[in-house]
């Protein structure tokens, strides 16, 4: 979880919910923490937190790891829905 993010904060729970589908399709794929982050060209500790849900990402990171892991972007990407954005 980031620092300073409550444990209920619902873009906390999208950025778990994005680890928890970058873990299964590494699964799927066969492929280790380590093999994952070679191809992604990330430090396999980056990979472990974006995994565990404990650090935000780049668009482009997670662009790198959908062309990596070959899969649809809806499988890695939580739906955004209202209750994600912040009143005005």
């Amino acid at each position: 979880m980031p620092p300073g993010k409550p444990k209920n904060d619902p873009l906390n729970a999208l950025l778990v919910r994005l680890g928890e589908n970058v873990r299964r399709a590494r699964w799927n794929r066969n492929l280790t923490q380590e093999k994952l982050a070679e191809l992604v060209d990330l430090h396999p500790r980056v990979l472990q937190k974006i995994e565990a849900g404990q650090t935000n990402i780049l668009v482009t990171t997670a662009m790198r790891l959908q062309a990596a892991l070959a899969c649809p972007w809806e499988e890695l990407m939580p739906p955004i829905t209202p209750r994600f954005t912040k009143p005005k």
